[in-house]
């Protein structure tokens, strides 16, 4: 866990307040010793912190006892949203149905204005994986996305952030969830900040930042995370959106294969015309294809007749176990 200082909290108030919309409720995961929501408070927005640290909440409920109904706490930790157990869940493990509920949030249609703004720190620990999981839940409209398009605002690694925001050709970043990132996602950096601006409150004192051999990662970065109007006003909705994550993922597992032998590999006897109608050069490699490309790629591969879906199931099984 990371702690800001006071001058930091202020700057993030003041990007979060840009480009807001009428929307007012702030859903703050991980809050801590309460810096960033008092910030938030003095600004005037209406908060919801959810702390998963019992040492925290005393203070935080002092907190919400005098801010006249502007301030609500919840022990739940967000990295625990919805898991996979069966039975009821345990706490800190939070169900999105019952927070949603408790924060009068109620579901709206996909293409509707975004219903709730999420703010907070998302753990090194496991970074990508995290990052895997909202995706997933996102392309499935799942999880919190089954209210509609809920809007994230997270400080990330700037490693993660420059993956995020990768381009085609540049193999030290470009891989499949920066593919599924960019079509899912309007993406927005509000804010850099040094990691030496942020206190830790590990037993050793040191601040554990994570390694990084290929990318820059001197920053902690604050994220605007949208999800697209129009994701699904094509052929990809969500209920084959899993598919297309596995696609995407099968063809960024080699950058440097060309897409005609990875879809002859799918037994896929038209891939020349296939490719030719989608304006793709034959010899194209994979790290040369636009996030659009496999979008444009998967649709016409659901049109085709010589298409199954096959290929796919062992690795989604393993995948989901792994993320999960």
């Amino acid at each position: 866990r990371y702690i800001a200082c006071p001058r930091l909290a202020r700057t993030v108030q003041q990007c979060l307040q840009r480009g807001a919309g009428p929307q007012t409720l702030l859903l703050e995961f991980a809050p801590g010793p309460g810096i960033f929501t008092q910030t938030l408070l003095n600004a005037g927005i209406k908060v919801v912190a959810l702390e998963s640290d019992l040492a925290y909440l005393p203070n935080l409920q002092s907190l919400e006892d005098s801010m006249d109904g502007q301030l609500k706490v919840i022990y739940g930790d967000f990295c625990r949203l919805d898991p996979l157990v069966i039975g009821t869940l345990k706490p800190p493990a939070v169900c999105s149905e019952k927070l949603f509920e408790t924060m009068g949030v109620a579901a709206v249609p996909w293409r509707a204005d975004v219903p709730l703004r999420i703010f907070g720190i998302l753990p090194h620990t496991l970074e990508r994986n995290r990052l895997w999981r909202l995706l997933f839940g996102l392309y499935e409209c799942n999880s919190i996305y089954k209210y509609g398009r809920i809007e994230l605002n997270l400080f990330i690694s700037e490693r993660e952030y420059m993956v995020l925001k990768a381009k085609p050709g540049e193999t030290w970043a470009y891989q499949a969830l920066t593919v599924l990132a960019q079509i899912g996602c309007e993406i927005e950096l509000l804010h850099m900040e040094p990691w030496s601006s942020f206190a830790t409150d590990l037993k050793n004192g040191n601040l554990a930042i994570p390694k990084s051999k290929w990318l820059p990662n001197d920053h902690l970065c604050l994220v605007r995370l949208t999800p697209q109007q129009n994701l699904f006003t094509g052929g990809l909705k969500p209920t084959n959106a899993t598919t297309f994550i596995f696609m995407v993922k099968q063809c960024l597992a080699k950058p440097k294969c060309r897409l005609s032998d990875r879809l002859n590999s799918w037994s896929l006897d038209n891939s020349g015309e296939l490719l030719k109608a989608l304006e793709i050069p034959e010899n194209a490699a994979m790290r040369d294809l636009y996030p659009e490309d496999f979008r444009r790629l998967f649709e016409a591969l659901q049109n085709s007749s010589m298409f199954t879906e096959t290929w796919f199931y062992d690795e989604f099984s393993e995948s989901v176990r792994t993320i999960n």
